[in-house]
């Protein structure tokens, strides 16, 4: 027998044999039930209307499922209708009452073809699943109009019925929104978001806010995630580089309006400083308009002037604090000839885009003026009494890791670091060696402890943990950012595109050979025929002809450039990853036009040889255990270890 105390415990949950009978036949029952939906998202960058039009499209599915319902009874221009009535119910009802569309026959209609659609995409998952989604409001309704054979003389009026009370009581276009929404939770079962949630795009607290009311999801960090959570850890040189982007990309409504960050010391700091300065270089990327804080993109080429400089300083103060990262090639400051307006980089003197650096002293380049000191404080203070920011970075901790394995899929953003050679590669720590998963592992730990450690408790492990997220942004040995170096300096300030190039770690090549890929699935204790390794990270170019399935399908890179940043390099705009009971399959996206008609283009990858169930997922792992615990409960009972409670 186990551990009786613990099946004591389980004992007042199921607290008679019968009860634990009851549950075991439940769980078995589940077991033999096709697997739920999983869909996985990368580099969302900020871009909700596109994000939140994907997860209401399930990416293309619901338009699939309305075809496939309806077939011929149904014409193509009103499936689209029923399709967009799915995506934007509350709007689309607000158009069609305005423009007097809408008959009493109508509803009926809609809701009787609602309920249809329901009732499929409803068919894979229990009753007891089906209603834990359903509005509180209507579920008593919902669940009986989906469970009733209206075709049966002894329903046929039963259902109709329903359908009339909705009407009369005038609830029909609450009822549609509700039969709307949980069509929409029904065909996502669970969410996988593979990094960078944040930066370039206009409002990532949308994005955070629509993760947050989703009832299973997982988010695997990305490096511009990292960055906005040791911002929040209060990270000096996070916060620096989260402005420097923010204004960089003319991202204004997010900061202010999202997440009450309070702007204006900096943008009078820049205004004074910079004040018959032009900023050329520094001019933002105008993808998208502001509604609530609106800058002039004179006024934000200065602000992002201002904080890039600060950023540079306070990277090489954390650079020289910590020699261990092996950084000192991103120490440029030091290498400028003020007089002559030239860097030297690896012997090489190269003139500087720009000249005009009032706040730097060339004797001390890294020392923040006496105003900046003042102005970091201002803005650290603000970053860390962010309500609002302070909950969606909770809620990064909470649902988000590292890395995940689920079913089989190796989650992770950006790298698994390798050397020129294919072997893994090693980063010294105080602790030891760390590599391969080990280092994912190690860098967890030191992101978790940014967050949470007490400083007055443990002062020092706290202030090594929250630096260590900016290395995670820029460090050569960073999973999340898998590249040699972060030539931030070399954007700003130098002609030369050479000097800015970014070389990927060796991974990148390395994955697409199964061997490697293999050798990943061992490290991680994966099976080697069945595992996939999925991330993000690197637009996949397609108008250069790249595919995002790669090493005979392996490896998927689900960077389809979802953000607006990368349409003209990709040609596309994302990739949705969706993983059902019978296949693994891309829906390569367009650009989003949300009047227009945005269905993706799908293609399926991978075909399982058999139909998955819940049985083979982990899912279905857990739920063996649960019923093992059972039958030795059950056991207990019938030998009397435990007293059955038959009340």
């Amino acid at each position: 027998m186990r551990d009786l105390d613990y099946l004591t415990l389980l004992s007042h949950e199921f607290p008679s044999a019968r009860s634990c009978a009851a549950e075991m036949i439940n769980l078995r029952a589940i077991l033999s039930l096709p697997k739920g939906n999983e869909y996985f998202f990368s580099d969302i960058h900020g871009e909700y209307e596109s994000f939140i039009h994907l997860l209401r499209s399930a990416s293309g599915v619901t338009r699939a499922k309305i075809e496939e319902v309806f077939g011929n009874l149904m014409p193509e221009t009103e499936q689209e209708k029923l399709a967009r009535l799915i995506y934007y119910p509350a709007e689309i009802l607000s158009d069609m009452r305005h423009s007097g569309e809408i008959t009493d026959g109508w509803y009926k209609r809609t809701i009787h073809q609602l309920i249809a659609l329901c009732r499929e995409v409803a068919s894979k998952y229990t009753r007891s699943k089906v209603r834990k989604k359903l509005p509180l409001e209507y579920g008593y309704a919902i669940d009986e109009l989906i469970h009733t054979d209206e075709s049966e003389p002894d329903k046929r009026l039963y259902y109709m019925e329903i359908l009339n009370a909705v009407g009369d009581v005038e609830a029909a276009d609450d009822f549609i929104i509700a039969l709307s929404e949980l069509i929409q939770s029904l065909l996502i079962d669970s969410l996988h978001i593979i990094g960078d949630i944040y930066d370039r795009g206009p409002r990532a607290d949308y994005v955070m806010d629509e993760l947050i009311k989703f009832q299973d999801v997982d988010i695997e960090w990305g490096n511009h995630d990292v960055s906005w959570m040791g911002a929040a850890s209060g990270n000096t040189t996070c916060i620096a580089t989260v402005l420097r982007i923010a204004t960089s990309y003319n991202s204004f409504d997010v900061l202010e309006d999202g997440y009450g960050i309070n702007l204006r010391p900096l943008s009078m700091f820049a205004d004074a400083v910079y004040k018959d300065d032009p900023c050329d270089c520094f001019r933002p990327h105008l993808l998208d308009d502001n509604k609530y804080d609106s800058v002039s993109p004179e006024l934000a080429a200065k602000m992002c002037k201002a904080i890039s400089i600060i950023e540079l300083k306070l990277s090489g103060q954390l650079i020289m604090r910590h020699p261990e990262y092996d950084m000192d090639n991103r120490l440029l400051l030091d290498k400028i000839d003020y007089n002559k307006g030239t860097v030297k980089i690896d012997g090489v003197s190269y003139p500087l885009r720009d000249t005009h650096f009032p706040t730097i002293d060339p004797d001390d380049p890294y020392r923040l003026t006496e105003e900046e000191e003042g102005l970091v404080e201002t803005l650290k203070y603000s970053f860390l009494h962010s309500r609002r920011l302070q909950k969606h970075i909770r809620f990064l901790y909470s649902h988000g890791s590292i890395y995940k394995i689920c079913n089989n899929n190796l989650l992770f953003h950006g790298c698994i670091p390798f050397n020129e050679d294919g072997s893994f590669m090693v980063l010294k720590t105080s602790e030891g060696e760390v590599y391969g998963r080990s280092l994912m592992e190690y860098f967890q730990e030191k992101i978790v402890d940014a967050y949470f450690t007490n400083e007055l408790d443990e002062p020092e492990k706290k202030k090594n943990a929250v630096d260590m997220m900016w290395y995670l942004w820029a460090g050569p040995v960073s999973p999340l950012f898998g590249k040699d170096r972060m030539a931030t300096f070399e954007h700003l300030f130098i002609e030369d595109k050479k000097l800015s190039v970014e070389t990927f770690n060796p991974y990148y090549e390395y994955s697409n050979i199964v061997s490697y890929c293999e050798k990943i699935f061992k490290e991680f204790d994966m099976p080697t025929d069945v595992s996939h390794i999925i991330n993000g990270h690197v637009p996949v170019k397609v108008l250069k002809g790249e595919k995002p399935v790669k090493a005979d399908g392996r490896l998927y890179v689900i960077d389809g450039g979802l953000s607006k940043a990368y349409h003209a390099k990709t040609g596309i705009a994302g990739y949705t990853l969706i993983f059902n009971s019978h296949h693994l399959a891309l829906a390569e996206h367009r650009e989003f036009d949300k009047d227009g008609v945005s269905t993706p283009e799908m293609y399926v990858t991978e075909t399982m040889k058999r139909r998955i169930l819940v049985k083979d997922t982990d899912k279905g792992k857990e739920l063996e255990k649960q019923i093992f615990d059972l039958e030795e409960l059950l056991e207990c009972y019938k030998l009397g270890l435990i007293k059955e409670n038959q009340n």
